[in-house]
């Protein structure tokens, strides 16, 4: 088998061009190398969309939430963009991994019209997944730098070994280029390669998980609505699933039914009972708008946990008996005196919001509630800031939690509880120094447990509770100094390789020359042999 049609060759040439047979032409080479480098640049735009997917995967309920509330129909919206998103970085990877093979062969860059459009269908989908964080989702963009503090040193391994593989290519550009684009090559790639090899100088300052001394402290586990991804959220079996988990608190959400009863429920306002009950079915003629619009004794008429089975929110349905399937599908709208009933009895501790127009009347009636309960006062981490020095006056004995900084220093608290992308690492450990109590909601990926648990932070607040219970360190945690030694090292061995590819190529290239100039000299003499021959003939 000849050299141009050996299986390697046939199956590159056809996948990238769909040009199973070596064609003559050389009319579009210059656009083979322009369509190259758009499949490069789309290629990492992919990857960094996927990576910064993967990222938000933490608050994926926050974009099937804001999905429901238009098509009132829940669907786990998110994991749909997770696969479109993978299968366009899967094409595009694959494509520039078949472009490089067919420099690497010497093959022609002629990139098949199919794939030119299917390139320009995957980057408007990838804007169009930018536009919807920037204009419907923009405070997700805080969450990518976070991960960066985590992910930048494996990254940066990532990326010196892209560097080493790359080099190969980039040698060979330098090699056949003329003299001026040869120093632009090598101005660009000593200044990327300077760059990609000494970022950590500046990485061990900003990543918590290059550890300098002792791990601080595992932080405290809140159960978000219970346990939601293992039982129906905001249900008695939600909260008893979550005290296997080793919760320190339960978390929920609290609203009033109209003959005044504290029940927990976290969706309100227009049709708040659609997501997590069969309103639908019992009441079908009916549109709920508030809590106040229905007694206990009619929302104790609704099935709480038939919806978890159908929608199987977070995929762990399969996981259940079909003895705890049974208990899903029984499990009522519970009221905060039973809730309080189960902390006493487990010494957890209750967080919660309250949502209602009238917070002074509920604050009130909650207020009552939690004392008639019995419950040690100490138990309830107080977190409304609507009537908190009422609260204060009449329950002394509560924790209070505060929801910004200013307020928690202006009212002499040291217990804090924010969104997790709110704050930043270095202000967590400056709280955590003047022995502020930091709460993070809501954290339900390894990563980010582990980033905050570096930090330093007292507790968070999680969905899912079982995955991080069972987390014995920090992931990707390293000791400094064992990083900067693995850093030396790789950095070292990279250098070494692209040093003896470039060594490589240059003689490989000199060797070229030579023996294209012997090739010359020699047809050169066969020439004038013959026309001497000839003369003297």
């Amino acid at each position: 088998m000849s050299e141009d049609k050996s299986c390697c060759r046939v199956c590159s040439r056809g996948l990238y061009s769909c040009h199973w047979r070596k064609s003559a032409k050389k009319e579009k080479r210059k656009y083979g190398c322009c369509w190259f480098s758009f499949v490069t640049l789309v290629s990492l735009l992919s990857l960094c969309w996927m990576y910064i997917c993967l990222v938000a995967f933490n608050d994926r309920e926050d974009i099937n939430w804001k999905v429901f509330t238009k098509l009132k129909h829940w669907v786990n919206w998110f994991m749909v963009l997770i696969v479109i998103y993978a299968v366009i970085t899967t094409y595009c990877v694959l494509l520039l991994l078949f472009a490089l093979l067919q420099v690497a062969l010497g093959e022609r860059l002629d990139l098949h019209w199919l794939h030119k459009v299917s390139l320009f269908i995957g980057v408007t989908i990838i804007a169009l997944g930018i536009m919807g964080i920037s204009i419907k989702w923009r405070q997700e963009w805080p969450v990518v730098p976070l991960s960066l503090q985590i992910t930048a040193p494996y990254l940066q391994f990532g990326a010196v070994g892209a560097l080493t593989l790359l080099s190969s290519f980039v040698f060979r550009s330098f090699h056949r280029a003329k003299k001026g684009l040869q120093i632009l090559i090598a101005v660009v790639f000593v200044t990327v390669s300077a760059a990609i090899f000494l970022c950590p100088l500046y990485l061990h300052r900003t990543c918590p998980c290059l550890i300098e001394s002792e791990l601080p402290d595992k932080p405290k586990l809140f159960g978000h609505r219970g346990a939601p991804m293992l039982a129906p959220e905001n249900t008695m079996m939600s909260f008893n699933r979550s005290i296997a988990c080793g919760v320190s608190a339960f978390e929920t959400d609290v609203q009033l039914s109209k003959d005044r009863i504290p029940f927990l429920m976290h969706d309100h306002n227009t049709d708040f009972l659609l997501r997590t009950t069969n309103v639908k079915e019992v009441f079908p003629d009916t549109l709920f708008n508030s809590s106040t619009d229905l007694t206990w004794e009619e929302l104790q008429t609704l099935n709480a946990g038939e919806w978890f089975v159908k929608t199987n929110p977070f995929h762990s349905v399969s996981q259940l008996s079909e003895e705890e399937k049974a208990t899903v599908r029984n499990q009522k709208i519970p009221s905060l005196h039973q809730l309080l009933n189960l902390a006493q009895q487990h010494n957890i501790s209750v967080i919660f919001d309250i949502y209602s127009p009238n917070q002074k009347d509920d604050t009130k009636d909650i207020v009552n509630t939690i004392r008639q309960s019995g419950i040690d006062p100490s138990l309830i981490l107080w977190l409304p800031p609507a009537e908190r020095q009422d609260v204060k006056w009449k329950a002394p004995g509560f924790t209070h939690f505060y929801n910004n900084i200013t307020e928690m220093v202006n009212d002499g608290g040291n217990h804090l509880n924010v969104k997790y992308s709110l704050l930043g690492t270095e202000k967590i450990r400056e709280l955590r120094r003047k022995n502020v109590s930091v709460n993070l909601w809501v954290v339900n990926e390894r990563w980010l447990f582990s980033l905050l648990w570096c930090a330093g932070a007292s507790s968070v607040t999680t969905n899912s509770c079982q995955l991080l219970r069972d987390m014995d360190q920090p992931d990707f945690s390293m000791r400094l100094k064992v990083y900067q030694m693995v850093w030396i090292l790789v950095d070292i061995a990279s250098l070494l390789m692209m040093i003896g590819l470039y060594i490589f190529q240059r003689n490989h290239l000199n060797k070229r020359s030579r023996a294209a100039q012997k090739q010359y000299f020699t047809l050169e003499r066969e020439r004038t042999v013959s026309l001497l021959t000839n003369h003297v003939a």
